[in-house]
């Protein structure tokens, strides 16, 4: 998707390569390691991060057709994909997992969507848990009359995103020796690890429990290159309970590395990242003289 010669999203004007800002913290210089901000969340003003990296080639295979993607009531993903079809003119549809009824009025992130024009159509949790099977799927796009539509999963993880993410670890190639992302889906790491240099090493910091990452990158890497590709790993340790949870400890962190670097702190993802790292750095977990770079994949939503 970042391809610049994409006609519509060319003139979006992404910031692309987003810049890599070196930041001085002590927790991390005191182990004579440095911290670099890849700032992914200066790419576009509402295509944030790895959203536009996800969304901008499934909007290019999309061509002219409608845009169907899933997510739960308060998903960043399906915040990204109906601003991506108001500033594009692509018509969108969101699933979303759970009853309209109890939904009703929007929450703020649903609201913001359907104002962006993406059209909701909400389904039960038992038939969300199935969106995946052919017959389901088939079922839902006919409810939601949008049968010919061109389908995104959820959190936009297939192998046109993840070739797409790989572009995030070629424009850090030699700048840090361990690349770290928050992961939901797996797929911005699956494309990280694919383009960053032989020797350099991408680190996921899953933010919801359960332990099925290593599985389903393994998958998007095959089906997006044919096999594996770099050299990646996974620390599950630092999801808090899952997701959308967030402690009193996390936001006091998040709040404070906002004050040290003047960097608003995402709290979803983003902060979860952050705090996995300092921990790492305290643990001695990275050499001393190397550099660790945090992928700040979004910011928070007004």
């Amino acid at each position: 998707m970042t391809s610049p010669d994409t006609p519509g999203l060319a003139s979006l004007r992404p910031r692309l390569p987003s810049p890599v800002q070196e930041v001085v913290d002590g927790r991390f210089e005191q182990r004579g390691v440095r911290l670099l901000l890849k700032r992914d969340d200066l790419i576009h003003p509402e295509l944030i991060g790895n959203k536009w990296r996800k969304l901008a080639p499934n909007l290019a295979a999309a061509a002219d057709r409608t845009v169907v993607t899933f997510g739960g009531a308060w998903s960043n993903h399906l915040r990204a994909t109906a601003a991506a079809g108001r500033l594009l003119g692509v018509s969108t549809v969101g699933v979303v997992r759970g009853d309209e009824l109890a939904t009703r009025p929007l929450n703020p992130s649903l609201a913001r969507c359907a104002a962006d024009g993406m059209r909701l159509h909400f389904v039960d949790r038992s038939t969300y848990r199935r969106k995946t099977e052919p017959e389901t799927l088939a079922a839902v796009l006919r409810s939601a009359r949008a049968e010919e539509a061109y389908v995104v999963p959820e959190g936009g993880s297939n192998a046109q995103a993840v070739r797409g993410c790989r572009d995030l670890g070629a424009e850090l190639r030699g700048e840090a020796g361990t690349v770290a992302v928050a992961c939901g889906t797996g797929g911005t790491l699956a494309g990280l690890a694919a383009g960053l240099a032989p020797g350099q090493r991408a680190l996921g910091v899953p933010v919801l429990k359960g332990g099925f990452l290593n599985k389903e990158t393994e998958v998007l890497q095959h089906r997006a290159f044919g096999g594996p590709r770099g050299t990646w790993t996974l620390d599950d340790r630092f999801h808090f309970g899952g997701y959308a949870r967030v402690p009193a400890g996390l936001d006091a962190f998040a709040a404070d590395f906002e004050q040290r670097h003047g960097l608003p702190v995402e709290r979803l993802y983003v902060a979860k990242l952050l705090y996995g790292l300092v921990a790492l750095a305290e643990e001695g977990a990275f050499p001393r003289g190397t550099a660790v770079a945090a992928v700040i994949t979004g910011r928070p939503f007004p």
